[in-house]
């Protein structure tokens, strides 16, 4: 009987340890969890909805969500993507919705749905959970694998590592000559000392494209205004794709955002002058671009537009300091804050150094990898959850053909 160890308790181990079960019932297999609990992540993903996975099935485009590792997950994508994620839940009595934005969530918008589902598998496979289980150390001695938790030494076939972020298990993985990418925070809010921002806190702009300063690269997506500073999908998609260089300069640098991305400066200008040759209104009161009262008053505030202010009396200066406003504006982050208690990391053993068919280490044989231990992480939106599925899922059908 071939014995299977999975060290973590998250999503990814639970998900391997599940899929190796029915394909190898007469496999013994333990999940050890260093803490009291599992899935913690599932429990707080989504607002305690669990943000199982996204409605973008075409591997192709589902890559181009992460920032790091998209080119290695093509071919898995292929093996194992979201419509697969859907038709597995779905085979255990877990339909799961979609929301506009793509986000796909259990149609009881509880997160214990998918809780529930993995115990009642695990249970269903006699799969051995063990909790308080931190590993203290790992070899491999001939065809054997050899795992310290506690004061007991365990003997494992084949090893699935599914700690996530874990300083502790990438030490181990690095004493056994792997090479770890140093990690560091992603998918992240923005700190910005501007009580002007803070004032506009839960205002929301559906479409903005935001880049850093001195950086051609940029994102676009939804804005949030926060009492904080900045939060939404383009905030997080640019901390995630710029997670190491933000890294290196402390979190404090300067961003440029574009809050009409759709409309160039030649056209703001001719909607400007048709507004101030047909209208007679007080510019605070006629807002031409249908934002919220609250935010077009802050455009004209920054743009140093005077209160009394009509249309036809919009000098030019100030016709040209609102349209920067409107392409330009300029903030300085200064430090960052946790999105909705998740937290996600840019990092981890290299990608150079893993079998994405089979996610088995290069360096070692019979260890395998899955989620984040691996230097692989998403933007919002389900996809670091995809990357856990797909990689456990890959992991979990290379160890049940070694008979």
């Amino acid at each position: 009987m071939r014995r299977i160890l999975i060290i973590g308790g998250g999503a990814a181990g639970f998900f391997g340890a599940i899929n190796l079960a029915k394909s190898c019932p007469d496999y013994r297999i333990t999940i050890l969890e260093k803490s009291n609990t599992v899935l913690g992540k599932v429990k707080i993903s989504g607002g305690g909805r669990c943000n199982v996975t996204h409605s973008c099935f075409e591997p192709k485009e589902l890559v181009k969500f992460y920032p790091r590792g998209g080119k290695e997950l093509l071919g898995a994508f292929y093996n194992f993507q979201p419509l697969n994620t859907i038709k597995w839940f779905e085979e255990r009595g877990v339909e799961l919705k979609t929301e506009e934005d793509g986000r796909m969530f259990p149609i009881s918008n509880s997160s214990q749905t998918i809780i529930d589902c993995f115990t009642a598998e695990l249970e269903k496979y006699e799969v051995k959970v063990r909790l308080k289980s931190g590993v203290n150390s790992l070899e491999r001695i001939g065809s054997k694998w050899f795992v310290d938790i506690n004061d007991e030494r365990l003997e494992a076939d084949d090893i699935i590592v599914a700690a996530g972020s874990s300083s502790k298990i990438w030490k181990l993985l690095k004493s056994l000559g792997h090479r770890i990418v140093e990690p560091v925070p992603s998918l992240f809010t923005f700190n910005i000392a501007d009580q002007k921002i803070h004032d506009l806190a839960g205002l929301s702009i559906a479409n903005v494209k935001v880049k850093m300063k001195n950086k051609k690269s940029f994102t676009t997506g939804p804005l949030l205004f926060t009492h904080w500073g900045l939060s939404a999908p383009a905030i997080l998609k640019l901390s995630s794709t710029e997670a190491p260089l933000l890294n290196e300069l402390d979190y404090k640098f300067g961003i440029i955002i574009d809050f009409i991305p759709e409309v160039n400066e030649e056209a703001i200008s001719e909607r400007l002058m048709d507004v101030q040759r047909s209208s007679t209104k007080n510019i605070y009161n006629h807002n031409t671009f249908d934002f919220p009262k609250r935010f077009w008053n802050y455009l004209l505030s920054e743009a140093e537009v005077p209160e009394d202010r009509i249309w036809p009396e919009l000098r030019k200066a100030e016709k040209s300091s609102l349209i920067s406003s409107l392409k330009r504006m300029e903030y300085q982050v200064n430090g960052k804050s946790t999105f909705k208690e998740e937290f996600v990391t840019a990092g981890g053993v290299s990608l150079k150094e893993v079998n994405f068919k089979t996610m088995e280490s290069k360096k070692a044989s019979g260890l395998y990898f899955a989620g984040e231990v691996i230097n692989i992480d998403g933007y919002t939106g389900g996809f670091n959850f995809q990357a856990a599925w797909t990689t456990s899922y890959l992991a979990a059908s290379a160890i049940s053909k070694k008979v």
